[in-house]
């Protein structure tokens, strides 16, 4: 062998150890970006903005793939979990759905009943009233006959609200003369007493509003103060 031929032999093997080299170098990152990133495994985005107090609903979120090393442990990975729960606060369009973001819905305790009436938007909820709360529901009254005072009357006290529905437009009541044009449908849990009372309310009831009681609170109200007329106060 000439010497042409022993640098040729030198350049040859010199380039597959080069190759070799390479080859090594490109298992290496390939090995390391797996070791960076690992299995995959599914989670759930947010597709636009959730309201507080808002009960959830799979159509609210997007399946994604992530890094299960790069996913918090309390990361929601299974969509059923989200079955008989509500927003805790503003859930943000684009976030990745959290356990502590959720939290379950109110529940009915025995002997309570699922009752939902409408509502006045303005005058009954005003943006206040949330799953949770505890109310006292007032209603106001015409007199039954012509020269009578109207009354306004405590119908149910401590409703405890289950969930407040969507803003919801109504048809004008030419025969009760209805000037709402909004109103939100809200759920209570009640004794059956109460349920009656609320839902006599919603029917003859000129006007029903619902007063926030402070947590804590037991919203009582005094037998001798649940109705009121104007004319008898002094």
């Amino acid at each position: 062998m000439n010497s042409r031929q022993r640098r040729g032999v030198i350049l040859l093997l010199v380039s597959v150890l080069c190759a070799l080299g390479a080859f090594a170098g490109v298992l290496s990152v390939i090995s390391d970006v797996k070791s960076k990133v690992g299995p995959e495994v599914t989670a759930y985005r947010l597709k636009g903005n959730i309201k507080p107090y808002t009960s959830l609903t799979a159509d609210q979120f997007k399946q994604i793939r992530v890094p299960e090393r790069w996913l918090s442990d309390t990361a929601v990975t299974d969509l059923s979990e989200i079955r008989g729960k509500i927003a805790v606060t503003t859930l943000h369009a684009g976030s990745l759905l959290q356990r502590d973001m959720i939290v379950d819905r109110p529940a009915l305790q025995p002997g309570q009943q699922e009752v939902a009436i409408m509502i006045d938007a303005a005058t009954g909820v005003a943006g206040k009233i949330t799953p949770g709360a505890t109310v006292n529901v007032y209603a106001t009254f015409e007199g039954d006959k012509k020269g009578q005072p109207d009354q306004s009357r405590v119908i149910v006290t401590g409703a405890h609200v289950l969930d407040v529905g969507k803003l919801t437009a109504l048809e004008p009541d030419a025969d009760r003369r209805t000037r709402s044009t909004e109103a939100v449908p809200i759920t209570f849990a009640l004794s059956a007493i109460d349920a009656q009372r609320i839902t006599y309310a919603e029917s003859f009831a000129k006007r029903v509003r619902l007063a926030l009681i402070a947590p804590g609170g037991d919203g009582g109200v005094p037998a001798q103060d649940r109705t009121y007329e104007l004319a008898k106060d002094k």
